[in-house]
């Protein structure tokens, strides 16, 4: 302006050209939401791949499930370019339903708090300790998913006589995609709204509740801890959809660390962190390959990890990485630059061996190629160090993407690409009838692998459990449980199979089929719980069995597929039951119901809580 306070005309022209480009912009039609997913969503989401959740799977989630997974999680890459109205419309759209953030409130909100949970003395008094299932396998970190007759307080004749004793709604949520822990009276589990809940495993009344950065697909370890100061504390650790891990007091859940253990775009944590004498080993795996579907996504730079934290501070110890970083490769005719190598992420929690100060990690495919030695491998690192000891890859050259997915494969897809037989289950460390310690890890490729790991992972025999071992339904996904008799898994084609572990040797195998009207939902891919005499294993049709070890026959089983009256009150229903396995201790089985994931499965918000 000038001393008479006019516009200069240089000035003038720039204010005019603005306010001709707002009103220009503002003239210009938003996109509907229809036209986004179209543009942003559908090349992934458009029913053609069983690996990605369709539309109309989408379409049974909450829309506070969609909205976070486009925020904070697993599709926040993707979403990236999107607004925050956008992403609430898109939402909306695809459920059908209106958007209500406040929905996925936390116990404070609810009318059943724990007597604990307003009195501090008795919240801070709480310890761990009694019939216990903490972290992913329960007792020991040996993932073998067994529980002693004495912890699990639930046997083979008794089973069949299990009964609901209290529901509980996870508002907001459409999976309960955690699994359930409980030691010291009380059940902590996390959900896909990021909330984490602390319950009293009798009642079901809340504790407590945390809030996340992102989804918690993690089961929850709970240890006692040698604080800084030198006094004993119980900390609840697990990870989140964003690569960070937490360690909470597990007494009032108050956060006492937080570390994004991986920063890159796509990390993810899935597998549970694994405790063992004051250190948590924490795996990484990432959302990269979904991402790489576009066209124009420089594929690909992500590379899977494990880290050891000091479990009292949260700070990273060492991580390694198990590969070198990705270089540029090629082009792509377009000039998008690709890189390699990369993949092998650790989808499951690591294993401990402590007599030969060993983790293991059981890794999944490579995005690019080169693909490295490490991709569909069980890697051995020293415990203290994180140096690589030994890599026992079981598949070679298995690059692959959601870019490979179709009839016509774009130049990001890798060449020669699949099968896709990552390692989605943690490696378990058991003991045969002779006393012989070998590693046991079941493969999405219908493949049971038992390994020698005083021999750097040699291969002692290998049993194919499912004749389909080239597409995705054939394959063994989320893990089994180990007895000192046989390892039990579930398929993703339906059934459920037992094999010696002495050598390999096929037991028996329980063809179990859902109902003719859910005959989509046969898969029985989540993880399995063994006691003695009893396995437990869920379906995607909703319900839950419990076999007779010997011989596979169902002697019980709960469909979950219903609406339930909950003890906090929240509107809830069941749902398909996928990744998580149930947990048993202290004469209860725990149940989380809900899993939309890959395959299309049924949503749901609801823990079961089974008594005798």
């Amino acid at each position: 302006m000038n001393r008479f306070g006019l516009l200069l005309p240089a000035t003038l022209l720039a204010v005019l050209l603005a306010v001709l480009l707002t009103v220009t912009a503002a003239a210009q039609p938003r996109p509907t939401p229809d036209a986004v997913f179209t543009q942003t969503c559908a090349t992934c989401h458009d029913g053609t791949s069983e690996r990605i959740p369709s539309r109309e799977a989408l379409a049974k989630m909450t829309p506070e499930s969609v909205f976070r997974a486009m925020s904070s999680g697993a599709m926040r890459t993707q979403a990236a370019s999107l607004n925050e109205a956008s992403k609430r419309s898109l939402a909306e759209f695809l459920t059908g339903a209106k958007l209500n953030i406040a929905q996925a409130s936390g116990a404070a909100a609810m009318p059943n708090a724990c007597p604990a949970a307003t009195n501090p003395g008795l919240a801070q008094a709480w310890v761990p300790g009694g019939p216990t299932w903490s972290g992913w396998s329960g007792l020991g970190a040996s993932n073998a998913r067994f529980q002693p007759a004495a912890a699990a307080g639930i046997t083979a004749a008794s089973a069949p006589q299990l009964k609901l004793k209290w529901a509980f709604g996870f508002p907001g949520a459409s999976q309960v995609y955690g699994q359930p822990a409980v030691t010291g009276g009380r059940v902590f589990l996390g959900v896909d709204s990021g909330l984490v809940y602390s319950l009293d495993a009798a009642t079901g009344c809340v504790h407590w509740s945390y809030a996340a950065s992102s989804g918690v697909r993690t089961s929850i370890s709970v240890a006692m801890v040698k604080m800084p100061t030198g006094v004993a504390r119980a900390l609840a650790f697990f990870g989140d959809g964003a690569g960070n891990a937490y360690g909470l007091d597990a007494a009032t859940g108050r956060e006492v660390w937080k570390t994004a253990v991986d920063t890159h775009p796509t990390a993810r944590i899935t597998g549970a962190p694994t405790y063992y004498d004051s250190h948590l080993y924490v795996p990484v795996a990432s959302g990269e390959e979904g991402t790489a579907g576009a066209p124009t996504y420089p594929c690909c730079t992500f590379r899977g990890s494990v880290s050891s934290l000091d479990a009292a501070t949260g700070k990273v110890i060492w991580k390694t990485y198990m590969m070198d970083e990705a270089k540029p490769t090629k082009k792509t005719s377009t000039g998008v630059q690709l890189y390699g190598p990369s993949g092998a992420g650790i989808w499951s929690p690591p294993t401990i061996d402590a007599a030969r100060g060993l983790v293991y990690a059981a890794t999944g495919d490579a995005y690019s190629n080169p693909a490295a030695e490490t991709t569909d491998a069980i890697v051995a690192m020293d415990l203290k160090t994180g140096k690589i000891a030994w890599a026992k890859q079981l598949l070679a050259g298995d690059a692959w993407t959601t870019a490979c997915r179709g009839a016509t494969k774009p130049e990001t897809c890798p060449d020669n690409d699949g099968p896709d037989h990552d390692f989605g289950a943690p490696a378990i460390l058991a003991k045969t009838s002779t006393g012989r310690s070998l590693l046991f890890a079941p493969q999405k490729s219908g493949v049971i692998w038992a390994l020698d790991p005083d021999k750097r992972g040699e291969i002692v025999w290998r049993t194919a459990v499912s004749s389909d071992t080239t597409s995705f339904g054939g394959k063994l996904v989320f893990g089994g449980a180990a007895d000192e008799r046989a390892f039990y898994v579930g398929l993703t084609k339906g059934g459920v199979a037992a094999v010696q572990l002495r050598d390999g040797e096929r037991l028996w195998f329980a063809d179990i089929k859902p109902a003719p009207a859910l005959a989509r939902y046969v898969a029985m891919d989540g993880a399995v719980t063994a006691i003695p005499g009893v396995l437990f294993s869920g379906g995607w049709d909703g319900v839950v069995r419990a076999l007779d070890s010997s011989n596979g026959h169902v002697i019980w089983e709960y469909n979950t597929l219903k609406e339930f009256e909950t003890v906090n009150k929240v509107a809830a229903r069941g749902g398909s039951l996928g990744q998580p396995g149930s947990t048993v201790a202290g004469g209860m089985l725990f149940v989380g119901s809900g899993y939309v994931g890959v395959l299309g499965g049924m949503p749901g918000n609801v823990l079961l809580a089974f008594g005798l």
